[in-house]
């Protein structure tokens, strides 16, 4: 640490020039071969005296020799960054493959642990750029309003996908059309934009705020080596279970939902409680939700699971049962059932955006 900084650049152009001696060696004639080695062993005798201005000289000797050997072309710079980028671009993908995913919130079922993406209608016409930058950054809030340029009707709405990660919708009237950055299911279900709905000319067809969700880092690395625990929020593929279809293009969906069971426990739902193996479930996340306050609501009876509060469900082996925090707005293993235990991804780790409210590690 207290090296001098002009010896640590001699001494690796030392390394640097004995490495392109053993590299070059078998094509120079030599003259040059002796004239580079005899440069070498300069600057290392320098080195060994700590004679600066010895060193310094003897490093610019050999650095414009090695220039002059291996002049610098655009087509080596080219080289150099195509080399960097496709690094990168496998560093970035052996960790998203074997370490943490990104994962993006799109329902509400899990509120008011984790957001979804959730529409917010307004009056009010959209603030100032400068605020909606600002709000987008720290809260990913995004605005939108949509009015109608003249009399008309709403035939369908396209969903448009950019980037994995970003959801639009392209609103197909009889005479107009709108690219709108916010899903189908949330102009449908919070702007009530749906096909055959008129408007008239001036008429506000969607205005207000989208929240797009929480983005998470899911750890896919833990699961390899420990068993999952009763209370993690883990994401998992729903591949093969019933009830949830696949989409033709990207395939079966994934889910996020907190763990409420394991394998060969005992389930039982008595409103606001969730009970394990006969007693309440503990963990700071089960708490949570059965206090019924703070937006939480408790655990509410499922529909083909945990529907009767006198009758008990076991968990077969190798399955888990997940349950979402919003449980009365949660579409989960009350109504489908076990998720098999290959169809585990990994634990969610941390909301890494939006900054506001739920930024950090999730519980």
């Amino acid at each position: 640490m207290f090296t001098p900084r002009y010896i640590k650049h001699s001494k690796l152009l030392v390394r640097h020039a004995q490495k392109y001696l053993r590299y070059k060696l078998d094509r120079m004639d030599v003259a040059t071969a002796d004239e580079v080695g005899g440069m070498i062993r300069r600057l290392r005798a320098a080195l060994k005296q700590r004679d600066r201005n010895e060193i310094e000289n003897r490093a610019e000797e050999l650095d414009s020799k090695l220039h002059a050997l291996t002049p610098v072309t655009w087509e080596s710079h080219w080289r150099e960054n195509v080399e960097v980028i496709l690094v990168a671009i496998v560093v970035a993908v052996g960790i998203r493959s074997y370490f943490l995913q990104p994962f993006k919130i799109p329902t509400g079922s899990m509120q008011p642990t984790l957001d979804g993406i959730v529409g917010h209608p307004m009056t009010a016409l959209p603030p100032n750029l400068l605020r909606q930058v600002g709000e987008f950054i720290l809260r990913g809030r995004n605005y939108i309003n949509v009015v109608s340029q003249e009399d008309d009707q709403v035939l369908q709405i396209e969903q448009k996908k950019f980037f994995f990660f970003f959801t639009w919708s392209r609103i197909v009237c009889q005479h107009q059309r709108f690219l709108v950055y916010c899903p189908p299911d949330q102009l449908r279900a919070d702007f009530k934009v749906s096909p055959g709905v008129r408007y008239r000319r001036g008429e506000v067809i969607a205005r207000g705020a989208v929240d797009t969700g929480d983005q998470v880092f899911v750890d896919k690395f833990s699961y390899n080596f420990v068993k999952p625990h009763r209370g993690d929020v883990f994401v998992f593929r729903t591949k093969n279970i019933t009830m949830i279809p696949e989409d033709p293009e990207t395939g079966a969906p994934f889910y996020i939902k907190r763990l409420a069971g394991l394998p060969d426990d005992t389930l039982r739902i008595q409103p606001p409680v969730l009970y394990v193996n006969g007693k309440p479930a503990e963990g700071y996340g089960f708490q949570r939700v059965m206090s019924a306050k703070n937006g939480y609501r408790g655990y509410g009876p499922g529909q083909q699971y945990l529907s009767d509060p006198t009758k008990t469900f076991q968990i077969p082996e190798h399955s888990y049962f997940a349950m979402g925090d919003n449980s009365y707005n949660s579409f989960d293993s009350r109504y489908w059932g076990r998720v098999p235990e290959k169809n585990l991804v990994g634990r969610g780790l941390l909301v890494y955006w939006p900054f506001i409210p739920h930024w950090g590690l999730i519980r």
